[in-house]
Protein backbone atom coordinates (compact mmCIF):
# COMPACT_ATOMS: atom_id res chain seq x y z
CA UNK A 1 0.00 0.00 0.00
CA UNK A 2 1.46 3.47 -0.91
CA UNK A 3 2.63 5.61 2.00
CA UNK A 4 -0.01 8.29 1.32
CA UNK A 5 -2.83 5.74 1.37
CA UNK A 6 -1.49 4.30 4.63
CA UNK A 7 -1.38 7.80 6.12
CA UNK A 8 -4.98 8.60 5.17
CA UNK A 9 -6.14 5.21 6.44
CA UNK A 10 -4.26 5.76 9.72
CA UNK A 11 -5.98 9.16 10.12
CA UNK A 12 -9.42 7.65 9.63
CA UNK A 13 -8.74 4.79 12.06
CA UNK A 14 -7.45 7.18 14.74
CA UNK A 15 -10.55 9.34 14.41
CA UNK A 16 -12.96 6.42 14.65
CA UNK A 17 -11.20 4.72 17.56
CA UNK A 18 -10.77 7.88 19.61
CA UNK A 19 -14.32 9.07 19.00
CA UNK A 20 -15.59 5.68 20.11
CA UNK A 21 -13.37 5.66 23.19
CA UNK A 22 -14.39 9.11 24.43
CA UNK A 23 -18.01 8.43 23.62
CA UNK A 24 -18.32 5.13 25.51
CA UNK A 25 -15.91 5.38 28.45
CA UNK A 26 -18.19 7.79 30.34
CA UNK A 27 -21.78 8.93 29.91
CA UNK A 28 -21.42 12.41 28.48
CA UNK A 29 -23.18 15.39 30.04
CA UNK A 30 -22.37 17.41 26.93
CA UNK A 31 -20.45 16.90 23.70
CA UNK A 32 -19.33 18.82 20.63
CA UNK A 33 -18.04 17.11 17.49
CA UNK A 34 -16.85 19.05 14.46
CA UNK A 35 -15.33 18.83 11.01
CA UNK A 36 -13.30 21.82 9.89
CA UNK A 37 -11.13 23.07 7.05
CA UNK A 38 -8.39 25.67 7.10
CA UNK A 39 -6.09 27.07 4.43
CA UNK A 40 -2.96 29.18 4.43
CA UNK A 41 -0.08 30.04 2.11
CA UNK A 42 2.60 31.00 4.68
CA UNK A 43 3.30 27.75 6.50
CA UNK A 44 6.92 27.02 7.39
CA UNK A 45 8.97 23.90 8.01
CA UNK A 46 12.47 23.71 9.57
CA UNK A 47 15.34 23.72 7.04
CA UNK A 48 12.96 24.77 4.25
CA UNK A 49 13.19 28.40 3.14
CA UNK A 50 9.91 28.34 1.20
CA UNK A 51 6.47 29.62 2.13
CA UNK A 52 4.33 26.48 1.98
CA UNK A 53 0.65 26.27 1.15
CA UNK A 54 -1.34 23.77 3.21
CA UNK A 55 -4.91 22.50 3.14
CA UNK A 56 -5.88 21.05 6.53
CA UNK A 57 -8.94 18.94 7.32
CA UNK A 58 -9.70 18.37 11.00
CA UNK A 59 -11.95 16.12 13.06
CA UNK A 60 -12.44 17.12 16.71
CA UNK A 61 -14.51 15.85 19.62
CA UNK A 62 -14.92 17.38 23.07
CA UNK A 63 -17.19 16.06 25.81
CA UNK A 64 -17.80 16.45 29.50
CA UNK A 65 -18.92 13.85 32.02
CA UNK A 66 -19.44 13.61 35.78
CA UNK A 67 -15.77 13.91 36.77
CA UNK A 68 -14.11 15.79 33.92
CA UNK A 69 -13.80 16.14 30.17
CA UNK A 70 -12.20 14.68 27.05
CA UNK A 71 -10.72 16.30 23.97
CA UNK A 72 -9.58 14.56 20.79
CA UNK A 73 -8.42 16.15 17.54
CA UNK A 74 -6.83 14.79 14.38
CA UNK A 75 -5.50 16.93 11.52
CA UNK A 76 -4.80 15.74 7.99
CA UNK A 77 -2.30 18.29 6.63
CA UNK A 78 -1.69 18.39 2.87
CA UNK A 79 1.29 20.47 1.73
CA UNK A 80 2.11 22.01 -1.62
CA UNK A 81 5.07 20.61 -3.54
CA UNK A 82 7.40 23.13 -1.87
CA UNK A 83 7.26 20.69 1.06
CA UNK A 84 7.81 17.55 -1.09
CA UNK A 85 6.70 14.06 -0.13
CA UNK A 86 10.12 12.58 -0.94
CA UNK A 87 13.44 13.56 -2.52
CA UNK A 88 12.84 14.71 -6.10
CA UNK A 89 9.05 14.41 -5.83
CA UNK A 90 6.64 16.88 -7.42
CA UNK A 91 3.89 16.06 -4.92
CA UNK A 92 3.47 17.61 -1.50
CA UNK A 93 3.92 16.02 1.91
CA UNK A 94 1.00 14.57 3.86
CA UNK A 95 0.76 14.42 7.62
CA UNK A 96 -1.66 13.06 10.20
CA UNK A 97 -1.40 14.65 13.66
CA UNK A 98 -3.58 13.44 16.56
CA UNK A 99 -3.97 14.95 20.04
CA UNK A 100 -5.88 13.50 23.00
CA UNK A 101 -6.34 15.12 26.44
CA UNK A 102 -8.33 13.95 29.45
CA UNK A 103 -8.90 16.35 32.35
CA UNK A 104 -10.13 15.28 35.78
CA UNK A 105 -11.85 17.98 37.85
CA UNK A 106 -10.87 17.51 41.51
CA UNK A 107 -13.88 19.52 42.72
CA UNK A 108 -16.30 17.23 40.88
CA UNK A 109 -14.57 14.13 42.24
CA UNK A 110 -14.58 15.43 45.84
CA UNK A 111 -18.00 17.02 45.62
CA UNK A 112 -16.79 20.41 46.81
CA UNK A 113 -15.43 23.65 45.37
CA UNK A 114 -11.73 24.40 44.99
CA UNK A 115 -12.38 27.86 43.52
CA UNK A 116 -10.13 30.76 44.49
CA UNK A 117 -9.60 34.20 42.96
CA UNK A 118 -10.05 33.93 39.18
CA UNK A 119 -9.87 30.12 39.33
CA UNK A 120 -13.16 28.18 39.30
CA UNK A 121 -11.63 24.68 39.44
CA UNK A 122 -8.48 22.61 39.85
CA UNK A 123 -7.69 19.35 38.10
CA UNK A 124 -5.16 17.17 36.34
CA UNK A 125 -4.64 16.53 32.64
CA UNK A 126 -3.00 13.61 30.82
CA UNK A 127 -2.88 12.62 27.17
CA UNK A 128 -0.80 12.06 24.08
CA UNK A 129 0.29 13.47 20.70
CA UNK A 130 0.87 11.10 17.77
CA UNK A 131 1.91 11.95 14.23
CA UNK A 132 2.99 10.41 10.97
CA UNK A 133 4.32 12.45 8.05
CA UNK A 134 5.59 11.62 4.58
CA UNK A 135 8.15 14.24 3.52
CA UNK A 136 11.57 14.37 1.90
CA UNK A 137 13.94 14.85 4.81
CA UNK A 138 12.48 13.77 8.15
CA UNK A 139 9.30 11.67 7.91
CA UNK A 140 8.30 12.39 11.51
CA UNK A 141 6.82 9.66 13.69
CA UNK A 142 6.34 11.63 16.89
CA UNK A 143 5.12 9.89 20.02
CA UNK A 144 4.47 12.10 23.04
CA UNK A 145 2.82 11.58 26.44
CA UNK A 146 1.92 14.48 28.75
CA UNK A 147 0.65 14.81 32.33
CA UNK A 148 0.31 17.55 34.92
CA UNK A 149 -1.94 19.90 36.93
CA UNK A 150 -4.63 22.15 35.40
CA UNK A 151 -6.34 25.35 36.51
CA UNK A 152 -9.78 26.12 35.06
CA UNK A 153 -10.33 29.89 35.04
CA UNK A 154 -13.65 31.61 35.63
CA UNK A 155 -14.38 33.19 32.24
CA UNK A 156 -17.29 33.04 29.78
CA UNK A 157 -16.79 29.83 27.81
CA UNK A 158 -13.59 28.27 29.10
CA UNK A 159 -9.90 28.96 29.69
CA UNK A 160 -7.77 26.08 30.99
CA UNK A 161 -4.10 26.48 31.89
CA UNK A 162 -1.90 23.42 32.49
CA UNK A 163 1.72 22.75 33.43
CA UNK A 164 2.61 19.43 31.82
CA UNK A 165 5.61 17.13 31.83
CA UNK A 166 6.45 15.82 28.34
CA UNK A 167 7.93 12.46 27.40
CA UNK A 168 8.64 12.56 23.66
CA UNK A 169 10.38 10.42 21.07
CA UNK A 170 10.79 10.26 17.30
CA UNK A 171 12.20 7.96 14.63
CA UNK A 172 12.97 9.95 11.46
CA UNK A 173 13.79 8.65 8.01
CA UNK A 174 15.56 10.61 5.26
CA UNK A 175 14.68 9.94 1.63
CA UNK A 176 17.81 11.86 0.63
CA UNK A 177 20.08 9.22 2.22
CA UNK A 178 17.55 6.38 2.58
CA UNK A 179 18.64 6.01 6.19
CA UNK A 180 16.43 5.48 9.21
CA UNK A 181 17.28 6.77 12.68
CA UNK A 182 16.34 4.42 15.55
CA UNK A 183 13.61 5.74 17.85
CA UNK A 184 15.17 8.37 20.09
CA UNK A 185 13.78 9.72 23.37
CA UNK A 186 14.40 13.36 24.25
CA UNK A 187 15.02 14.62 27.75
CA UNK A 188 11.84 14.95 29.81
CA UNK A 189 10.81 18.58 29.51
CA UNK A 190 7.92 20.89 30.42
CA UNK A 191 5.07 22.69 28.67
CA UNK A 192 2.98 25.57 29.98
CA UNK A 193 -0.17 25.42 27.88
CA UNK A 194 -3.47 27.25 27.67
CA UNK A 195 -6.61 26.50 25.67
CA UNK A 196 -9.63 28.75 25.41
CA UNK A 197 -12.95 29.49 23.71
CA UNK A 198 -14.47 32.79 24.86
CA UNK A 199 -17.67 34.13 23.27
CA UNK A 200 -18.23 37.85 22.73
CA UNK A 201 -20.71 39.96 20.79
CA UNK A 202 -20.07 43.18 18.83
CA UNK A 203 -23.44 43.00 17.12
CA UNK A 204 -22.38 39.61 15.71
CA UNK A 205 -22.06 36.26 17.52
CA UNK A 206 -18.26 35.91 17.71
CA UNK A 207 -15.79 33.88 19.72
CA UNK A 208 -12.07 34.08 20.45
CA UNK A 209 -10.59 30.57 20.41
CA UNK A 210 -7.21 28.89 20.37
CA UNK A 211 -4.28 27.56 22.34
CA UNK A 212 -0.80 28.64 23.39
CA UNK A 213 2.11 26.32 24.19
CA UNK A 214 5.38 27.40 25.79
CA UNK A 215 7.74 24.41 25.72
CA UNK A 216 11.20 24.18 27.26
CA UNK A 217 14.19 22.80 25.33
CA UNK A 218 14.30 19.00 25.19
CA UNK A 219 18.04 18.38 25.28
CA UNK A 220 19.98 16.96 22.36
CA UNK A 221 18.16 15.90 19.20
CA UNK A 222 18.58 12.58 17.37
CA UNK A 223 21.66 13.86 15.59
CA UNK A 224 23.47 15.32 18.61
CA UNK A 225 22.46 18.95 18.04
CA UNK A 226 20.93 21.24 20.63
CA UNK A 227 17.23 22.04 20.81
CA UNK A 228 15.54 25.34 21.61
CA UNK A 229 12.46 26.33 23.63
CA UNK A 230 9.29 26.64 21.56
CA UNK A 231 6.48 29.18 21.48
CA UNK A 232 3.40 28.01 19.58
CA UNK A 233 0.35 30.30 19.63
CA UNK A 234 -2.65 29.46 17.44
CA UNK A 235 -5.70 31.72 17.73
CA UNK A 236 -8.82 32.47 15.75
CA UNK A 237 -11.81 34.79 15.65
CA UNK A 238 -14.89 32.80 14.64
CA UNK A 239 -18.29 34.05 13.48
CA UNK A 240 -21.30 31.85 14.17
CA UNK A 241 -23.21 32.12 10.90
CA UNK A 242 -25.76 29.43 11.86
CA UNK A 243 -28.65 31.86 12.25
CA UNK A 244 -28.03 33.32 8.82
CA UNK A 245 -28.57 29.92 7.20
CA UNK A 246 -31.41 28.76 9.46
CA UNK A 247 -29.35 26.27 11.48
CA UNK A 248 -29.05 25.79 15.24
CA UNK A 249 -26.62 27.89 17.28
CA UNK A 250 -22.92 27.01 16.82
CA UNK A 251 -23.55 24.70 13.87
CA UNK A 252 -21.67 26.62 11.16
CA UNK A 253 -18.70 28.88 11.94
CA UNK A 254 -16.29 30.77 9.71
CA UNK A 255 -13.36 32.93 10.64
CA UNK A 256 -9.72 33.90 10.44
CA UNK A 257 -6.83 32.22 12.22
CA UNK A 258 -3.20 33.07 12.91
CA UNK A 259 -0.36 30.84 14.10
CA UNK A 260 3.00 31.96 15.44
CA UNK A 261 5.40 29.06 16.05
CA UNK A 262 8.97 29.92 17.05
CA UNK A 263 11.62 27.18 17.01
CA UNK A 264 9.16 24.69 15.53
CA UNK A 265 9.52 21.20 17.01
CA UNK A 266 12.50 22.47 19.02
CA UNK A 267 14.61 23.40 15.97
CA UNK A 268 16.53 26.64 16.67
CA UNK A 269 15.63 29.33 14.12
CA UNK A 270 19.11 30.86 14.05
CA UNK A 271 20.19 30.61 10.38
CA UNK A 272 17.07 28.48 9.86
CA UNK A 273 14.21 30.75 8.79
CA UNK A 274 11.81 27.86 8.28
CA UNK A 275 11.92 27.05 12.00
CA UNK A 276 9.63 29.99 12.82
CA UNK A 277 6.18 30.15 11.23
CA UNK A 278 3.94 33.22 10.95
CA UNK A 279 0.84 31.87 9.27
CA UNK A 280 -2.51 33.59 8.59
CA UNK A 281 -5.35 31.23 7.64
CA UNK A 282 -9.04 31.12 6.81
CA UNK A 283 -11.17 28.56 8.64
CA UNK A 284 -14.63 26.98 8.35
CA UNK A 285 -16.30 24.55 10.80
CA UNK A 286 -19.38 22.32 10.91
CA UNK A 287 -20.46 21.17 14.39
CA UNK A 288 -22.80 18.24 14.99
Amino acid sequence: MPRRSRLIRCTAVLAVLAAGAVGTTHAADWSDTSLSYRYGTKFAEPFNENDITKNIVNFSHASGYKYGKNFFSVDLLMSSNLDPSSAGSNSGAHEAYAVYRHTLDFGKIAGKSYAFGPVRGVGATAGFDYNSKTDAGYNSKKRMVVAGPTLMLDVPGFLDVSLLAIWESNAPYSTFTNQATPRYSYKTHAMLTGAWAIPFDFGLPLSFEGYANFITAKGKNEFGGGTAPETNIDMQIMYDMSGAVGAGENTFKVGVEYQYWKNKFGNPDRNNNGATARTPMVRAEYHF
